[in-house]
């Protein structure tokens, strides 16, 4: 992952003298490794991250899927950790998923656009998007599409340079990372309520439900 850092310079006509912008806050690196690893973390328990498969691999387990279903890989691209591959209404695509101090958004084309909505991890990103009938697109400031940055796929949508909509429906789980009984009741006591530490269980199971907070 390679940090970009732009410093942008407002030139006053009068005075003829230029200031820079105000710098960040300072960001301790030990942050982004507790926001990293928390991720990998609830990635590895969720059983749809797929890791460190290609484009192509990615593309041919969701060829087959009905639209909506995706999945979460490493991305090929060394500025980026990881990608989100969806089966759209065109094919399956991918979008890399941006992350800078200690926040996480989908990437987009559009540059003049402000940043999609970020989330601390990308569960929370992914849960944001998923059965809610919400696509990326739709957080786009006056603008009618988010252009994602997508793999070239063998099926092409008819306007070539219009953005794909983006819905995620359910992930895809591999075949070795089945989902265990005990996780699909977790996922159902989180699909119920949003406050599962109120629960009348042993402290036990609190802690289990607390270690996966989602219920994708």
């Amino acid at each position: 992952m390679v940090a970009r850092a732009v410093t942008i310079f407002h030139h006053e006509e009068q005075g003829g003298s230029c200031y820079p912008h105000p710098s960040p806050p300072p960001w301790d690196p030990a942050e982004d490794l507790c926001c990293i690893t928390t991720t990998f973390q609830y990635l590895q328990t969720s059983g749809w991250y797929w890791g460190s498969i290609s484009a192509s691999e990615a593309r041919d387990a969701l060829l087959t899927k009905s639209e909506g279903t995706f999945l979460v890989r490493d991305s090929s691209h060394p500025q980026y950790m990881l990608a989100l591959s969806v089966k759209t209404r065109c094919g399956p695509t991918s979008v890399r998923i941006e992350y800078n101090r200690g926040s996480f958004w989908l990437d987009s084309l559009l540059p003049g656009l402000p940043h999609l909505q970020s989330f601390p991890d990308v569960l929370s990103l992914i849960q944001h998007y998923t059965g809610s009938g919400r696509t990326p697109q739709d957080q786009a400031s006056n603008e009618d599409n988010i252009h994602p940055k997508a793999k070239p796929s063998s099926v092409q949508c008819t306007a070539k340079d219009s953005g794909v909509p983006l819905r995620l429906m359910r992930p895809l789980c591999r075949p070795e990372a089945f989902p265990s009984l005990q996780h699909l009741t977790r996922l159902t006591i989180n699909r119920h309520t949003n406050c599962p530490d109120q629960l009348p269980l042993p402290k036990r199971l609190l802690h289990y439900l607390q270690d996966y907070p989602f219920h994708i």
